[in-house]
């Protein structure tokens, strides 16, 4: 059986420290990241980076911001050819997750920790194409009935 590929991908800030909570499973499989690229120092022991640009949905450039990314994710895509891709968020990974999917490959979405009773924008989008979603608070289970609940990352 062939060994997967995994991408894990998350904005800056709080979402990728969540991602890093994976770590384990990086150093297990053949993996990459795709966050954002800001003033946020990011810390991956050794695992390749990838940059998309940071997006703010409230910017005036936030649509031409969004198809840049895209432009990327599918030029990410095709030079590390993913099985899966693992997100915990937020809109600079939306265009990798449905790349992703266009491809036929699995996405799993964890939504914020810090998400306790309502969804965030991205993972009330990507909920509709996620092969597996992942909420850490039981109470998200009214708001995503098919999501997965394991507890927290931390």
């Amino acid at each position: 059986m062939k060994t997967k590929k995994l991408c894990f991908a998350a904005s800056s800030g709080g979402h990728f420290e969540e991602l890093m909570m994976l770590q384990p499973l990086m150093s297990k499989y053949d993996s990459f990241i795709v966050t954002e690229k800001t003033d946020y120092n990011v810390a991956a022991d050794g695992e390749k980076i990838y940059y998309v640009q940071q997006v703010n949905r409230k910017e005036k450039m936030f649509i031409f911001h969004m198809l840049a990314n895209l432009v990327m994710s599918v030029r990410i895509f095709f030079a590390e050819k993913p099985d899966v891709v693992i997100s915990t968020g937020v809109l600079a990974t939306i265009p990798i997750c449905l790349v992703a999917k266009l491809m036929r490959k699995k996405l799993i979405y964890i939504e914020s920790i810090a998400k306790v009773t309502s969804g965030t924008m991205t993972g009330k989008f990507l909920y509709r194409f996620a092969d597996q979603f992942y909420v850490q608070w039981e109470t998200m289970l009214a708001v995503y009935p098919r999501a997965i609940y394991l507890g927290g990352i931390y």
